[in-house]
């Protein structure tokens, strides 16, 4: 019996990972990809190209709501005419001059006071899109 109590003993199993064989594969991968990455070219972009505009759009016609939610309209070099919230569409629809086939019209643009509610500025994009006006804007103040 104490013969085989010390075979027994003498192998032990080694539960350790040997961490070299792995060192030595990642140092050649990064040997080879520092050698390559010289010689990799970078890709140039081919950019697609467009035709420059015919001219300058026309000059858009302007939406102006104030602090008291009284609508206004003026188109370009005129104006300004005052009306009620249910004729925006059509007013502005009859103001914008008619256009060749294949043509955008000239654009709306709204430019509303900061202290009036939203539903307002929101009421007045619907009756143009109701009225087919296609090109709307909203005018900001840059800055601070």
């Amino acid at each position: 019996m104490p013969a085989m109590n010390s075979r027994g003993r003498g192998r032990r199993t080694i539960s350790e990972i040997n961490m070299v064989p792995f060192i030595d594969v990642m140092l050649v991968l990064l040997i080879i990809f520092m050698v390559t990455a010289p010689l990799i070219t970078p890709s140039m972009i081919a950019l697609p190209r467009v035709g420059k505009a015919p001219g300058q759009p026309p000059k858009p016609i302007q939406v102006q709501i104030d602090k008291d939610e009284k609508i206004q309209i003026t188109e370009s070099g005129g104006k300004p005419i005052s009306i009620e919230m249910a004729d925006v569409g059509s007013t502005v629809k009859r103001l914008q001059p008619a256009v060749p086939q294949g043509e955008q019209a000239s654009p709306v643009v709204i430019s509303a006071d900061k202290s009036i509610k939203y539903e307002t500025v929101v009421k007045v994009m619907d009756a143009l899109q109701r009225a087919g006006v296609q090109r709307v804007g909203l005018s900001v103040q840059t800055g601070s």
